[in-house]
Formats: C-alpha cells, sequence, structure tokens
C-alpha cells in the first residue's frame, strides 16, 4: 500500500552515517543514505533531513559522564549534527541533487540560518534541505527537532530512522517474542512508554496531528520506499485508533 506525499521530514540518527559499532562517517554508509534520498526526491517529493550527531558526541551522555555543564554538552552535539549535515550535502551535490544546510545556531561560514520562509522557498526549488543543530537550544533532542520543523514546514509525515523496523511491545534485541506494531495512537505510545521518541516530540506530534513512520534505515531501499509513501514497511503512529500486529 502507498500513500502519495507532497513533503516530508526524515529525521535520520547520526548512528546512520558511520559503520555498524564505529564512530565517525563512514563513506560507503554516508553514500547510501545520499543515494537513497536523491531517489525519493527525483519523484517528486520535497524532503528536509533533520539529522543527528550521535556518531561524533553525544551531548547528554557526556554531561553525565565527564561532568561537563549540560548546556555546553549539548552545544558541543549541535556542532556534531553540523559535521554530518555538511557531509550529507557533499554526498547529494556529488550526485547532482542540489542540497542546503540550514542551522538553528548562528554558523553563516558553512550554513544558512533557518529561516522557515527561506528553507520552504528551497523546498519549493526542488533543494533537498538539511536541518542541523537541532532546535539550537540545549536540553532538547534533534528528535524534537524534528517534531518541530515537521510541523513549521507543514509536512505530510515525520519519518524517523531507527536500527529496528518498527515498534515493538518490548525490546526485540532482548526480548523473542516481541510483537511490531503495524500502527499505533498517540496515547497508546506514550501511555506504555514504547520508546517511540522522547516526551516533548510525542506530545507535540500529537498536539498538530502529524503522523510519525518509524523505520529501519539499514535494510537497502527503505528510506526511499517509506519517503515514497510506502505504508507497508515500519510502524505508522497516528491519532486514528488501529489494530497492532506484525
Amino acid at each position: 500500500m502507498s500513500t502519495k506525499r507532497h513533503r516530508v521530514v526524515l529525521k535520520i540518527s547520526g548512528e546512520s552515517f558511520a559503520a555498524k559499532g564505529e564512530l565517525g562517517i563512514a563513506p560507503d554508509e554516508l553514500m547510501i543514505i545520499a543515494d537513497e534520498i536523491a531517489e525519493a526526491q527525483e519523484q517528486g517529493i520535497e524532503v528536509a533531513v533533520v539529522v543527528g550527531g550521535g556518531n561524533i558526541i553525544r551531548g547528554a551522555a557526556l554531561a553525565t559522564g565527564s561532568g561537563f555543564d549540560q548546556s555546553t554538552s549539548d552545544y558541543m552535539g549541535m556542532l556534531g549534527t553540523v559535521i554530518n549535515g555538511l557531509a550529507l550535502k557533499e554526498a547529494l551535490e556529488s550526485r547532482n541533487h542540489q542540497a542546503r544546510v540550514m542551522s538553528a545556531i548562528n554558523l553563516s561560514s558553512v550554513a544558512e540560518p533557518f529561516i522557515r520562509a527561506r528553507a520552504l522557498r528551497h523546498l519549493e526549488k526542488n533543494r533537498i534541505v538539511i536541518l542541523v543543530a537541532g532546535t539550537g537550544n540545549p536540553f532538547f533532542t534533534t528528535d524534537t527537532c524534528a517534531a518541530l520543523r515537521s510541523i513549521e514546514l507543514g509536512a505530510d509525515i515525520l519519518l524517523k530512522a531507527t536500527k529496528v523496523d518498527g515498534i515493538y511491545d518490548k525490546d526485540p534485541a532482548q526480548n523473542a517474542d516481541a510483537t511490531r506494531f503495524a500502527t499505533l495512537t498517540f496515547n497508546h505510545a506514550i501511555e506504555k512508554q514504547l520508546g517511540v521518541m522522547d516526551l516533548t516530540a510525542m506530545t507535540m506530534c500529537m498536539e498538530h496531528k502529524m503522523p510519525i513512520c518509524v523505520f529501519d534505515f539499514k535494510t537497502k531501499g527503505n528510506i526511499q520506499r517509506v519517503v515514497s509513501g510506502d505504508t507497508s514497511i515500519g510502524t505508522l503512529v497516528t491519532h486514528e485508533d488501529s489494530t497492532a500486529g506484525v
């Protein structure tokens, strides 16, 4: 089953840029992501991408493990997202797809400031918009940034690329009998604390009726498929009542 989409926000974790168990940016992984985003855009879909920075640095973990001030650690994490965003832009443009990096913090030498009207203009001109530095504020995750930008930019859906193929009733890595939800309501996800996104991001999407699709980015073709509207993969989180199932 496929649902036609006009504009999407794709949230990609920093981990997707690195080889399994490693840090940094693996060129092969970077090019896979770029190719799939490019293929989706070629179908006439406007794509904005929010990138994480966990492959470079995790602000929350740094604050906990080192005793750093949380604000400083979070700003360091934001800079990690900028590195990934610049890498993704170069990868896309090497494929002859125009892209623009827009930052929530002032980095005029390497990125445009995020201005909603300008971002919309880039999308209308068939440019891929890469959103970095989160919301520009400490204590907010890139999930929250993705929720905020989805609403601001009038996206049809927020697509969250993860390491697993959807949302389960319990951790599938530790429970062989874990069941994947095909569809889910916001209320259920929040009530059962299923770990879809952080609570701020989930609540924001629920209040603004922004659907979320959680899917596995490591399966070749999945990013392109889900951006293009394929509803047969991942877990769709919406306001509507639905029946869970694999």
